[in-house]
């Protein structure tokens, strides 16, 4: 080498090593980057975690309570009215009763004496009702008054007991039948009226 060249180096760095560089370079910091990505998503994770540990609470309020056990055992979700009642004898069609005065939950109704809805039946024929849904039964009792009657005075007594009702048809003639119900559990009573035609 002569005195007027400039000394280099004997060797450069390849491209390799330069390449090799520059992505070691480049994976710190995506690994910075990553980690304080990480730690945002940690952040903003906990908010779901506060809200699934609402939720459970809000759908078990909006859950459906349940009845008392019913005699079979099974539960039933309570609706917001008294439960539709049917009146048939064995083998005929049911026939869905009126709802006369009723208490439920924190309301209920006061209503007049109704002459109910019509069903044929047979002198002395048994007769079934049936709620629905069925909703457990503390106890009831049917009546019956002549279908011209305005009211429940001189009113025969056709049976009572607890659990599901059943008694005889009346004789024959043209009658309003009232069953009451008070139900299990404290949830309430209710009157349903049938205009009972009882043939010979």
């Amino acid at each position: 080498m002569s005195h007027g060249e400039i000394a280099m180096p004997s060797k450069l760095p390849s491209r390799r090593i330069v390449a090799v560089a520059l992505l070691i370079l480049l994976l710190a910091a995506c690994r910075g980057g990553a980690s304080s990505s990480v730690g945002t998503a940690t952040t903003a994770g906990s908010s779901p975690d506060v809200a699934s540990s609402a939720t459970p609470a809000a759908a078990e309020s909006a859950a459906p309570v349940v009845s008392p056990a019913r005699t079979d055992g099974a539960t039933v979700a309570i609706p917001a009215t008294p439960p539709s009642a049917t009146l048939a004898a064995e083998g005929g069609d049911p026939v869905v009763g009126q709802l006369g005065t009723y208490t439920w939950a924190d309301g209920g109704s006061d209503a007049p004496w109704l002459p109910g809805s019509p069903i044929s039946v047979g002198v002395g024929e048994p007769l079934a009702v049936v709620l629905d849904p069925a909703i457990g039964i503390g106890s009831w009792r049917a009546r019956s008054v002549p279908a011209a009657a305005t009211g429940p005075a001189g009113a025969v007594v056709l049976g009572e007991g607890d659990g599901a009702p059943g008694f005889d048809a009346p004789s024959a003639g043209t009658w309003t039948v009232e069953v009451s119900i008070t139900f299990h559990g404290d949830l309430g009573t209710a009157s349903y009226a049938w205009q009972v035609d009882a043939a010979p």
